[in-house]
């Protein structure tokens, strides 16, 4: 496994070695070692979570605010998304900037998005299997949201705005400007 920072350095590209023949393929897909090396800083996942979503479905934009803030990594097992993650740290650099990948069945590369980054995710094929990992239990009290949508955020979803779909949920998220905010210089990994 090959891992790379993006322009906001926090989130890292995974991309696996595929070994592959007429046979198939193999291919590691986590290596817990590797990535707390890379990183610099443990990380330990405590919970796997799968959906299945069809084209023009839209997740997020999603985080959860500490006590209960997740650092995902996040894949594709069948079909693509456009992924994307959003710095919500107050006085980074990069805040209310994003990245946005294709991760795919196909590619297999993995996007480790941390703490202090919302998360969300459009269906680019007929359907998408989404797999990732979670550093942090689910908390209803705990979750929050921005609009994909939110102007400020400048987020290019490579399709037309009356071909997302999304639910009642995430249709009535706020703006970044109305959201809670992680502080930048907080150690989110004590």
């Amino acid at each position: 496994m090959e891992f790379r920072r993006l322009e906001i350095p926090e989130v890292v590209l995974c991309e696996p070695n595929i070994i592959g023949d007429d046979r198939g393929y193999f291919t590691e897909t986590y290596r817990l070692d590797k990535l707390n090396e890379f990183l610099g800083y443990p990380i330990h996942f405590c919970q796997d979570n799968e959906s299945m979503s069809s084209y023009g479905i839209l997740r997020g934009l999603h985080y959860q605010l500490p006590p209960y803030a997740q650092t995902k990594l996040v894949r594709v097992l069948k079909g693509s998304v456009l992924d994307v993650a959003v710095d919500i740290r107050k006085g980074s650099p990069t805040f209310g900037q994003h990245v946005a990948v294709e991760l795919s069945g196909e590619n297999k590369k993995q996007l480790l998005i941390p703490r202090g980054f919302a998360h969300g995710f459009l269906v680019m094929s007929k359907e998408a299997l989404f797999a990732y990992k979670v550093d942090n239990y689910y908390s209803r009290d705990w979750d929050r949201g921005i609009a994909y949508n939110d102007p400020a955020l400048g987020i290019d979803w490579k399709l037309a705005e009356n071909k997302v779909e999304c639910s009642v949920k995430d249709s009535h998220l706020p703006l970044l400007k109305d959201v809670q905010y992680f502080e930048h210089n907080m150690n989110l990994y004590a």
